[in-house]
């Protein structure tokens, strides 16, 4: 009796000892320094990074080895820009009125796992019809597969603006949408707007500044709010402990949102000299979104893609964000890396290092901007974009080095989010 109650302690002090996992990493990017480490094991327990040793470090024997020692491992990426809710298509139009929530909800869920596996751990949505919620609360508690979402939820709009959900509709259902609905006129909407946004369970408050592209409406860039109503959001949204994103194409707008207190401008496409010294002086992030640029361009030379009044709009805007965000970069401006994914494939995020890069953007440089910026950016910079004891476990790998090869990036072979493995 006496053994067996010695053997039944055993085997249950084993069963209590935690799993850890050691992941042998050949090369090891420090965000924080922007070096290439060499020959490191990270362990992972729990959820969360635990240790960084040099050399490859064995664990105890019901502990799991990862051999990641021909690879480059880095931070889990985040996009500063996305919308989890839909993706391009000749249809997208009509399926705004034949699609049920149900319907943006379970393609949310493709979508969602496609960012996941290209190594995005961590996105903030910036606007759809409010499912978006949903599905950041759905992969949060572990129902689906995901990046963790920081979401906006509905974007506000003023009427006829850019994100206005009624604009190309026929005068029988256009009717008057107000602040539930995104769209506000006046500083008492605004406020309104922001609160109906906490209340629906946002993160942060995303408003469209200027007209936009893909709206059918006829501007691509006039100014859409006053000063008064973009200081009366941000005002109301720091009340609330959020940060105001701003989708800006043309120059007065953006200037308007960085004097109202805006943190990101989104596109930043006809951005001139004295707004980029007006967002270094205001310490604004611009989210350039090139591969949006890229694939608004291509898409419009293909007839019917469009409606015909997004089209000149797509090949006058289209094709200059790179160019805005080279100058921007060379000027010193602060940059957020982002993609507007949705307007493009989810899953192919990482083709923006490329466009950064060949802009002139330093390939370590890029990567940062995914990880240690963004993560400030999300008052997270003690839990994301590093790769150190106490930060949560979002780690991903490539092939190659992106430093000496960036194509690498599009390539992610191993994904780990909070210490669970998702591709390998």
């Amino acid at each position: 009796m006496k053994f067996l109650y010695i053997l039944l302690f055993a085997v249950t002090s084993t069963t209590l000892v935690a799993q850890d996992t050691y992941l042998h990493c050949g090369k090891l990017i420090d965000t924080k320094t922007g070096k290439i480490l060499t020959e490191r094991t990270i362990v992972v327990s729990g959820n969360k990074i635990s240790e960084v040793e040099i050399g490859y470090i064995e664990g105890q024997n019901n502990d799991v080895i990862i051999d990641l020692k021909d690879k480059t491992v880095m931070p889990g990426l985040i996009d500063m820009h996305v919308h989890m809710e839909s993706e391009s298509n000749p249809k997208a139009y009509l399926e705004r009125y034949t699609h049920n929530d149900a319907d943006v909800a379970y393609n949310s869920v493709g979508f969602a796992e496609a960012t996941l596996l290209a190594g995005f751990t961590t996105v903030r949505d910036l606007g759809g019809s409010g499912v978006n919620i949903s599905l950041k609360k759905a992969i949060a508690q572990e129902k689906i597969i995901g990046p963790r979402i920081f979401t906006a939820g509905k974007i506000i709009s003023s009427t006829g603006g850019h994100g206005d959900p009624t604009n190309g509709s026929k005068k029988s259902i256009i009717g008057d949408p107000g602040p539930k609905d995104g769209v506000v006129n006046g500083i008492e909407d605004a406020k309104k707007a922001v609160r109906q946004r906490y209340k629906n369970g946002a993160d942060l408050i995303k408003i469209t500044a200027t007209g936009g592209v893909l709206s059918v409406a006829k501007s691509s860039s006039n100014p859409q709010f006053t000063v008064e109503e973009i200081k009366a959001i941000c005002k109301t949204a720091k009340d609330y402990g959020f940060h105001v994103a701003a989708h800006a194409h043309g120059d007065k707008g953006m200037q308007r949102a960085i004097i109202g207190g805006v943190k990101t401008i989104e596109h930043g496409t006809l951005m001139s000299t004295k707004t980029m010294d007006l967002m270094k002086k205001n310490k604004a992030y611009l989210v350039p979104t090139i591969t949006a640029g890229k694939e608004v361009t291509e898409k419009a030379e293909i007839e019917g893609y469009y409606p015909d009044v997004i089209v000149p709009k797509a090949l006058e805007i289209g094709p200059q964000i790179q160019d805005t965000f080279r100058k921007a970069h060379k000027r010193g401006v602060r940059i957020a890396f982002g993609t507007d994914a949705g307007v493009f494939k989810h899953g192919q995020n990482a083709k923006e290092f490329g466009y950064m890069v060949e802009a002139g953007m330093r390939p370590i440089t890029a990567i940062q901007c995914a990880t240690i910026v963004n993560a400030k950016v999300l008052n997270m910079k003690n839990e994301l974009g590093q790769i150190a004891p106490g930060f949560l476990a979002d780690i991903v790998a490539v092939n190659d080095d992106p430093t000496e090869e960036i194509k690498t990036m599009e390539n992610v072979v191993f994904v780990m989010k909070e210490g669970k493995i998702y591709k390998q």
